[in-house]
């Protein structure tokens, strides 16, 4: 049987594989690019209107996990400051909540493993074709935003991360109705172990119902905005900016 979420993580990973396949004339045509995102629109009003907003993505068993969790994306910063922290077991990293807040944070590593903690067993759809189950430990994200405040304009939050592609620094973003969602994590533990450098340590932004690239890796500063268009090239992300990849990766 075919779930819902296996359907459409099996048309994701066929259109990324298509993005990375080399089809570089249907990749480079302006209405094929359109088309994509007039899907990822639908995608969107689809799961906001038929999805319970609340519900959950798959949780599986201990004995589900996978052997060995796939790192994706940079496994290691070049920034020099992101790798003394590193080589520091990250006893100073502090995390940043600015923007539309009535309350700025700055946050140490210490306390937000401190917060009420959520562990989830579910399973990472990467863009590229694989997947992998991992147990996640963290703090739900709705606690820190609660503490800072959203003001009322605030619609979107930025995730700034510690690595970068080149100059471009790395960042996604996602709405406030993910960003609230049970399942929606800052983790810093992974399998039982604090969480790995090459899997984003020491912070790293669990949203279940998305696509892997959506999950952001080095998180340092959570920006809440109005809008995206004037956060780098003003499509949500790096990838949204670099490849055209949709914002809205729902599964």
């Amino acid at each position: 049987m075919i779930t819902r979420r296996g359907f459409v993580g099996s048309i994701a990973a066929g259109a990324g594989g298509l993005l990375l396949s080399g089809c570089d004339k249907l990749n480079a045509s302006p209405g094929f690019r359109d088309v994509l995102r007039s899907a990822e629109g639908l995608t969107l009003k689809a799961q906001r209107l038929v999805t319970d907003r609340q519900a959950l993505a798959r949780e599986y068993g201990l004995g589900d996990i996978s052997p060995v969790f796939r790192a994706n994306g940079n496994s290691m910063p070049a920034s020099t400051d992101y790798q003394r922290h590193a080589a520091a077991g990250f006893a100073d990293w502090r995390l940043t909540i600015d923007g539309l807040v009535r309350r700025p944070l700055s946050v140490p590593l210490d306390r937000i493993r401190q917060l009420p903690r959520r562990t989830q067993i579910t399973r990472h759809d990467c863009v590229e074709g694989w997947s992998a189950i991992g147990r996640w430990t963290g703090a739900p994200l709705s606690i820190l935003l609660d503490a800072a405040g959203l003001h009322q304009e605030a619609r979107f939050l930025v995730f700034h991360c510690a690595d970068s592609f080149g100059d471009t620094p790395y960042y996604e973003s996602i709405d406030l109705v993910d960003a609230f969602h049970p399942q929606t994590i800052l983790a810093w533990g992974l399998n039982g172990h604090p969480l790995p450098i090459a899997n984003g340590a020491p912070l790293r932004l669990r949203v279940e119902r998305q696509l892997g690239y959506k999950h952001a890796k080095f998180v340092q500063r959570i920006e809440a905005v109005a809008d995206l268009a004037r956060i780098h090239g003003g499509k949500g992300g790096y990838w949204e900016d670099s490849n055209d990849y949709a914002w809205y990766a729902g599964i």
